[in-house]
C-alpha cells in the first residue's frame, strides 16, 4: 500500500465514533473498506502469482496470521468477487469493475458443480452482482447454468434441494443456509421465462418453513430426510452447539431467506415467516447486539461473538423494514452496524485487509473462531448500502 495511501487510512480510522450517536455514518464507513480491500485485492494478486497458486482464487480468512485463498469449489469464493462489484456499485470507478470482473471470471467453471448447493452463494454473488451492475449477457448465460446444474439436487419426495451428500451420519441433508441459495432460481425464472427454477424454490421454502422451525420461531441447523419418501428421520445441528439450540448465524440465514422469497412471490406466508425469525432474534441479541456464535452456548457471556451473524441480520432486517416499517426493524439494523462499526472493524492496513473482526465459522469444529471471514465482510457491506439507500 502506498505511503499516501495509509495516511488516509490513518486519517480515517482516526475518526471519532459517538457510540451514542442515532445515525451512522456510511460514506465514513465505505471509505475505511475501501482501503481494506483495495488491501486484501492486493494480497490477493500478489498471493495467487506465486507459483502453483493459480487454483486458489479468492480469500476466505486468515490462519496464523496470513491470507488463507480456497478453490472455486470452496462455498465461501464468491463473496470477494462480490464485494468489489459492491465498491464499483458505490464509487463507480472502474478500477472496482475491472477487479471484479478478473475475480468473476475465476469462478465461471463452478456452473456446472453439482455436488454443492452452495451455487448461490458461490455464482449469484459474483455473476448476479455482475449481471445487476453491467448487463453483461455472458454473466446472465452463467447464471442461468448453475440454476439447471442446482436443480439436479432437487427432490420431488423430500420437496427440498439436498445441501450436503449422503455420509455417515445423513443420508439426505438439508441446512438452514440452503434458503440463500434460491436467489438465484428466481433470478433465473426472471432471465429465461422457465417457471420450473421458480417453482423448486417455492417447493424447498415452505418444506423448510414446515420441517425446519421449532414453536418459539428458532431454526434447527441440520433436517435429515429419506429420499424414498420424505419423511424427516433427523433434526440436528453440526455448527451450533447442540441440536436443540439456536446457532446464530443459521437463525440469520433464515431470516434473510424468507425476506428474499417475499420479496420474489409476494406470498405473505413468507412475510410472516420473516416476521417470526426477526421477532426470535430480537428477543435474543445481547446487549451491544452482536450476537454470540450460538444464542444457548453455555459459557455465554464468555463464549466467542459472530460478527457474521451480525452482519447478515442487519442487512436482511433493512429489507424487511422495507415492506413491515415502523416495527423496529430499521433500528435494530442501524444499533447492529454502529456496534460492528464500533468495536468489530479491523484498523488499517491489518488483518489481511479484512474489514470486520470477530466472527466464528466452525466452533463445534474449532475451526475459524474470532477471526476476520469473507462471507462477514459481504454482508457488511450490503447492509452498509442498504442503509445509505434508505436514507
Amino acid at each position: 500500500m502506498k505511503k499516501s495511501t495509509l495516511f488516509f487510512a490513518f486519517l480515517v480510522f482516526s475518526l471519532p465514533f459517538n457510540a451514542a450517536a442515532q445515525k451512522l455514518n456510511v460514506k465514513q464507513q465505505m471509505s475505511k473498506a475501501r482501503l481494506q480491500l483495495n488491501y486484501l485485492l492486493e494480497l490477493a494478486d500478489s498471493t495467487r502469482a506465486v507459483p502453483g497458486t493459480g487454483h486458489l482464487v479468492a480469500p476466505r480468512t486468515q490462519e496464523n496470521g496470513k491470507l488463507k485463498l480456497v478453490k472455486g469449489s470452496d462455498w465461501t469464493s464468491g463473496f470477494f468477487a462480490g464485494e468489489l462489484w459492491l465498491m464499483y456499485e458505490y464509487t463507480g470507478k472502474e478500477q472496482w469493475r475491472t477487479a471484479a470482473k478478473k475475480y468473476t471470471a475465476l469462478l465461471e467453471d463452478q456452473k456446472f458443480n453439482g455436488g454443492t448447493h452452495d451455487l448461490g452463494f458461490m455464482i449469484y454473488c459474483s455473476f448476479g452482482n455482475g449481471y445487476r451492475l453491467t448487463g453483461d449477457t455472458a454473466y446472465r448465460s452463467v447464471i442461468i447454468q448453475a440454476a439447471k446444474t442446482l436443480c439436479t439436487r432437487f427432490n420431488r419426495a423430500t420437496g427440498v434441494i439436498q445441501s450436503w451428500n449422503k455420509n455417515d451420519r445423513w443420508n439426505y441433508p438439508v441446512i438452514i443456509d440452503n434458503m440463500m441459495n434460491l436467489e438465484l432460481l428466481f433470478e433465473a425464472t426472471k432471465l429465461t421465462g422457465d417457471s420450473s427454477f421458480y417453482r423448486i424454490a417455492v417447493a424447498h421454502a415452505n418444506t423448510t418453513i414446515k420441517n425446519h422451525f421449532r414453536p418459539d420461531n428458532s431454526s434447527f441447523h441440520v433436517v435429515d430426510y429419506d429420499p424414498a419418501t420424505g419423511a424427516v428421520k433427523q433434526k440436528n445441528t453440526a455448527q451450533g452447539f447442540s441440536d436443540a439450540s439456536a446457532w446464530a448465524r443459521g437463525q440469520a440465514w433464515g431470516l434473510y431467506g424468507y425476506t428474499m422469497c417475499y420479496r420474489e412471490t409476494k406470498d405473505p406466508v413468507y412475510l410472516q415467516q420473516a416476521k417470526r425469525v426477526a421477532g426470535y432474534i430480537l428477543s435474543r441479541l445481547p446487549a451491544g447486539k452482536v450476537p454470540f456464535w450460538d444464542y444457548d452456548a453455555p459459557g455465554i457471556p464468555n463464549e466467542p461473538k459472530d460478527a457474521s451473524a451480525a452482519a447478515i441480520t442487519a442487512s436482511a432486517l433493512y429489507e424487511l423494514n422495507t415492506y413491515v416499517p415502523n416495527n423496529g426493524y430499521r433500528q435494530t439494523a442501524g444499533e447492529l452496524l454502529r456496534s460492528l462499526a464500533k468495536d468489530y472493524t479491523s484498523p488499517a492496513g491489518q488483518n489481511n485487509g479484512f474489514i470486520l473482526l470477530h466472527s466464528t465459522g466452525h466452533k463445534p469444529a474449532k475451526s475459524e473462531i474470532d477471526v476476520p471471514i469473507i462471507y462477514a465482510d459481504y454482508y457488511f457491506l450490503e447492509a452498509l448500502m442498504r442503509s445509505k439507500k434508505m436514507k
